[in-house]
C-alpha cells in the first residue's frame, strides 16, 4: 500500500479542484490551486534520482563509450540517511539512465563519497587477465561509533568491478586507510599521476587536504598536506579533487586542487573553491606561495549557492583531452526542505573546465559540454532588443523551462538587471552591479520560497574577473534551475528556484544595449 505524504496529498486535492475551473471564472484561488509541484520541477536534462534523496556525485569514470555517475543516495526517504552509492550511466553526459544501486552500507558503516579509476595495468591485482578492473575508494562512516562519541568513525575502503561498474566486490582487507584520530576524514579522490608513475589520492581532513600515494591502490602512504590557514576556514573541507591541467594556448602544465567547504561558502552554506599550483610528486605548492605570499585564494568554481561537491571524470581519453566536471545542484542550508516531496535534488550540467592565465593569474573557466548542442531544437535569433517591454525573450516565443539563452552587452554603462517572470507574478532577478563589479542573484520573489529561511533571505553575489567593457552572457534553464556563464565562463552562478508557474519571459532594464541574441529550446524526444 502506498501512503500519500502530506504534501503529495495536498497536491492531489489541488489537482482535483482544478478540474472544476472555467476560463470565465478563473480566480486567484484557482491560480493557487495549480501551483507547480514535484514532477513539474523535475529537470528535463539534469540528472535527478527517480525517487528519494541524492547528494554528492561520486566515482565518476568513463569507459568504452559510457560515462558513469555514482552518487550519494538514500533509497528509503527524501532526506539524508544511511548512505549508498546510486548509479547512472550516459553516452553523452546529458541524458541519463539510472541503474541499480552499486554499493550498500554494511557492518563497517555507511558508504560516503569517493572516486573510481580504471586500473588498465592491473596494478591492484584485482583483474582477471582480460578485463581491466575499475577500482573505487569510498569512506566508511561508522554511525554507531559516532553515536558512542568516538572521533575515529571514518576510514577509507575500496571495492572493485570486473564488469564496468555494474557489480562490485568490497576488498576483504578494508579499510585500506585507518582513521588517524580525526572527526572529519573523508571523500578520497584518486587519479593516476603519470609524471611520477604513481597513484595519487587527495583526502579531506577537517580544515585541509591530505595527499597519499600508492603503487597498487591498496597500500597508501601519506606524503603531505595542504590548507592550514588557507582560504575559507569557516567550515569543514570536503570532496577534494586534484589533477593536472594544461594552461590554454601554452605548453605549461599546472596542478589544480578543487576543494569544497561546508559551511563557509562565498554566499553562505556550501560551495567550492579552487587552487592552482605545482606538484612535485609529494607536495602541492599553490601559486600564492610561488610568489612569496601566503594569501587566501580569491577564486570559487561557482559563485552561486547551488553547486557543491563537484568532481571530475577519470579515464577521459587523451584524444578527447577535456577536463569534465559535474556538481551537486543544491546547498546544505536548505537541501532537505526544498518543495519536491518524492525526489530530492539534481546535478549540474556537465561542464568543461579550462585553465587560463590572465595578468599572471591562473583562472579556471567552465562552460557547458558541447554534447548539449545536439539537443538544440527551435532557435530564435535577434540582432538586438527592440521590444518596448525590454524583453529578450517574450511570452510564448520559446519554452524557457528547457532552454539556452545567450547575448552580448557591447558596453556596460550602467547596472544590468535581468528578470525571469511568469503570469503568477514571480520574478527571478539577476544581473551585474557596475560600481561594485559584482554579479548578483535575488530569488526573494522567485516563487515558492518559504520552505527554508536560508533559501531567499540573502542576495547572492559573485566577483567579476574580466575587465572588459562588454559582457557576454550565456544561461542554461531547466525547470528548476539556472546556470549563468558570464564572460565565457570566467564567472559562473548556479541557483535553483521553484516558481508557482513556469517562467515565460526574460527581460532587461531600460537603457542597456543587448545584441547578438540567440535562444535555443532543447528537444529531448
Amino acid at each position: 500500500m502506498k501512503i500519500l505524504r502530506p504534501a503529495a496529498l495536498i497536491a492531489f486535492l489541488l489537482m482535483i479542484s482544478c478540474k472544476h475551473d472555467t476560463k470565465d471564472s478563473q480566480t486567484d484561488e484557482n491560480k493557487t490551486a495549480s501551483i507547480q509541484t514535484d514532477e513539474d520541477f523535475r529537470p528535463a536534462f539534469h540528472f535527478s534520482p527517480k525517487e528519494n534523496w541524492m547528494n554528492d556525485p561520486n566515482g565518476m569514470f568513463y569507459l568504452n563509450g559510457t560515462y558513469h555517475l555514482f552518487f550519494q543516495y538514500y533509497p528509503e526517504d527524501n532526506k539524508w540517511g544511511p548512505m549508498h552509492w546510486g548509479h547512472a550511466t550516459s553516452k553523452d553526459m546529458i541524458t541519463w539512465k539510472e541503474q541499480d544501486i552499486a554499493l550498500f552500507p554494511d557492518e563497517k558503516g555507511y558508504i560516503f563519497s569517493g572516486s573510481a579509476v580504471v586500473d588498465h595495468n592491473n596494478t591492484s591485482g584485482f583483474g582477471d587477465g582480460t578485463t581491466p578492473p575499475v577500482v573505487a575508494m569510498f569512506t566508511y562512516h561508522d554511525a554507531k561509533a559516532a553515536e558512542e562519541g568516538r572521533i575515529d568513525y571514518q576510514s577509507q575502503a575500496i571495492a572493485y568491478s570486473l564488469d564496468e561498474g555494474k557489480t562490485w566486490t568490497k576488498y576483504k582487507e578494508n579499510p585500506v586507510i585507518k582513521n588517524p584520530e580525526l572527526q572529519d576524514f573523508r571523500d578520497p579522490k584518486m587519479n593516476w599521476d603519470e609524471a611520477n608513475n604513481q597513484w595519487l589520492m587527495a583526502l579531506s581532513a577537517k580544515d585541509r587536504a591530505y595527499f597519499y600515494t600508492s603503487e597498487n591502490l591498496k597500500d597508501w602512504k601519506k606524503v603531505s598536506e595542504f590548507g592550514e590557514n588557507y582560504a575559507a576556514q569557516d567550515g569543514v573541507w570536503e570532496c577534494p579533487d586534484f589533477f593536472p591541467m594544461k594552461v590554454e594556448n601554452s605548453e605549461e602544465t599546472k596542478w589544480v586542487l578543487i576543494q569544497s567547504t561546508n559551511p563557509g561558502g562565498y554566499n553562505g552554506g556550501s560551495a567550492t573553491q579552487y587552487f592552482v599550483g605545482n606538484w612535485d610528486g609529494k607536495n602541492f605548492t599553490p601559486e600564492a606561495d610561488l610568489h612569496g605570499k601566503n594569501i587566501d585564494h580569491p577564486y570559487w568554481l561557482d559563485f552561486g549557492k547551488d553547486n557543491y561537491a563537484g568532481v571530475t571524470w577519470s579515464n577521459i581519453p587523451k584524444e578527447d583531452g577535456r577536463t569534465l566536471f559535474m556538481g551537486w545542484m543544491s546547498n546544505w542550508l536548505y537541501a532537505q526542505e526544498v518543495p519536491t516531496e518524492t525526489w530530492r535534488s539534481a546535478m549540474t550540467i556537465a561542464r568543461k573546465l579550462t585553465l587560463k592565465k590572465e595578468d599572471d593569474k591562473y583562472i579556471i573557466t567552465s562552460t557547458p559540454v558541447k554534447e548539449l548542442e545536439k539537443y538544440i531544437g527551435e532557435t530564435i535569433t535577434k540582432w538586438k532588443v527592440t521590444d518596448e517591454d525590454h524583453a529578450i525573450i517574450d511570452t510564448n516565443e520559446l519554452d524557457l523551462t528547457k532552454a539556452q539563452v545567450s547575448f552580448l552587452i557591447p558596453k556596460i554603462t550602467k547596472d544590468v538587471h535581468l528578470s525571469l517572470s511568469n503570469d503568477s507574478g514571480d520574478h527571478f532577478k539577476f544581473g551585474f552591479k557596475k560600481a561594485e563589479n559584482e554579479f548578483y542573484i535575488d530569488r526573494s520573489e522567485s516563487g515558492i520560497t518559504d520552505f527554508g529561511k536560508e533559501f531567499a533571505s540573502t542576495i547572492s553575489t559573485g566577483r567579476r574577473i574580466s575587465t572588459s567593457d562588454s559582457l557576454q552572457v550565456n544561461m542554461i534553464l531547466d525547470n528548476m534551475s539556472i546556470e549563468v556563464f558570464y564572460d565565457d565562463g570566467e564567472t559562473v552562478m548556479t541557483e535553483i528556484f521553484f516558481p508557482k508557474q513556469p517562467y515565460t519571459s526574460l527581460k532587461i532594464n531600460e537603457g542597456v544595449p543587448v545584441i547578438d541574441i540567440e535562444a535555443n529550446e532543447f528537444n529531448f524526444n
